[in-house]
């Protein structure tokens, strides 16, 4: 079986002993994310995806300091921030943005269609998942406005930088919420391509 195309983009970046914990990580959020859409997440235990992934409950929290991270864990920011910090700086800060969601999106898209589906059905069908899950968008969107200050000379906490952040999340998250109510039939990339043109547009109504 060939290895999906951004399990293979961050192995490259990863020496042999992150890339066996990446294999480990991976199989454990595999097996959590099958029970949780068979038997529901309250039912499942720590226990029932251990003995699924064929490790200890302790290696699981070694992984996973809580069963939400189970689902809502992933490997993804790194990997963005870094395509953002090599886009060409005569590049506006939307198509910026643009260039790293695309390749982002269409790559995690291509190799991990039905776990990202999943994942997103299940944050939008359990309280806990969304409250977790608005912690992790609020450190992705620090980490993105970070980049973004570094790209354009202004400090982190400047207003107007922290709210485009803010906006950019709003787009992405609303991209992908359409994407995961319409069953992953829309095309994900459209999605966010008019989300950013409305965002440059000056969001016109």
């Amino acid at each position: 079986m060939s290895t999906p195309p951004l399990e293979r983009s961050l192995e490259q970046r990863l020496g042999l002993r992150e890339r066996k914990k990446l294999k480990t990580r991976r199989s454990i959020q595999e097996h959590a994310l099958r029970l949780f859409l068979e038997q529901g997440y309250d039912a499942t235990t720590v226990e029932q995806i251990a003995e699924a992934a064929e490790v200890s409950p302790s290696t699981f929290f070694r992984y996973f300091p809580t069963k939400e991270d189970a689902v809502l864990t992933d490997e993804y920011d790194p990997w963005m921030l870094q395509i953002l910090r090599e886009q060409p700086p005569e590049l506006s800060p939307v198509e910026a943005l643009r260039t790293m969601l695309r390749e982002t999106m269409g790559t995690m898209i291509a190799g991990e269609r039905q776990r990202i589906l999943d994942r997103g059905r299940l944050m939008l069908s359990v309280p806990a998942l969304r409250s977790r899950q608005w912690e992790q968008t609020r450190a992705t969107q620090r980490a993105i406005v970070e980049a973004l200050a570094e790209r354009v000379g202004r400090p982190a906490g400047d207003f107007e930088l922290q709210a485009f952040g803010a906006a950019l999340i709003a787009v992405w998250e609303t991209a992908v919420l359409a994407w995961v109510y319409k069953d992953g039939e829309e095309d994900i990339l459209e999605l966010l391509d008019r989300g950013l043109d409305f965002l440059a547009a000056g969001c016109p109504l």
